[in-house]
């Protein structure tokens, strides 16, 4: 069912996804859809929180190719965070609606975006625990912090190419580590 959320926010736009248009899509009963999701609001969030999980998936590999270099753990996620937000059809839907009127699920990127900031910091912290990073608890948490913004902040406007965003991101972290 979420997938085929995915697939009709990226073609017809978010604000065009109805629990009917859903339910049509995977072929069951609206009530279905509304006894397995809940509200449009609840779809939104679920939506998300599976996008969030493809990204940190990515973070995640990166840090068990890399278990003996924090700087390249960092970097090598940076670039595959950003590499799947460039070729995600749901993210550009999401991003792209801000030049009209469909900005719905935009906030959850954004300004209500705690619980990807937390689950993103979660994933990392948990990660980041393995290495010997030489600076305190509260200043790793920190940098943490700062590196999960940084890198949100290059998915919703990039610069550059991943590859070079996520170079400039393992500079200013393995600065930050010295």
């Amino acid at each position: 069912m979420l997938e085929a959320a995915v697939r009709l926010t990226s073609t017809v736009g978010w604000a065009k996804v109805t629990m009917s248009r859903l339910a049509d899509e995977v072929g069951v009963s609206r009530q279905t859809v509304y006894n397995e999701i809940g509200t449009k609001n609840d779809l939104a969030t679920a939506v998300i929180l599976r996008e969030l999980d493809q990204f940190l998936a990515g973070v995640t590999r990166s840090f068990d190719e890399n278990p003996d270099d924090l700087t390249s753990a960092i970097r090598d996620s940076a670039r595959r965070v950003l590499k799947y937000a460039q070729d995600n059809a749901l993210l550009h839907a999401v991003v792209s609606a801000t030049h009209g009127a469909d900005t719905e699920l935009l906030p959850l990127l954004t300004t209500h975006a705690e619980f990807l900031l937390e689950g993103a910091k979660g994933v990392i912290s948990e990660r980041v625990a393995s290495y010997d990073v030489g600076i305190g608890a509260e200043r790793l948490e920190a940098c943490i912090d700062m590196v999960v913004r940084l890198v949100l902040s290059h998915v919703m406007q990039p610069s550059a190419e991943p590859a070079k965003t996520a170079d400039d991101i393992a500079w200013i972290v393995e600065r930050v580590l010295r």
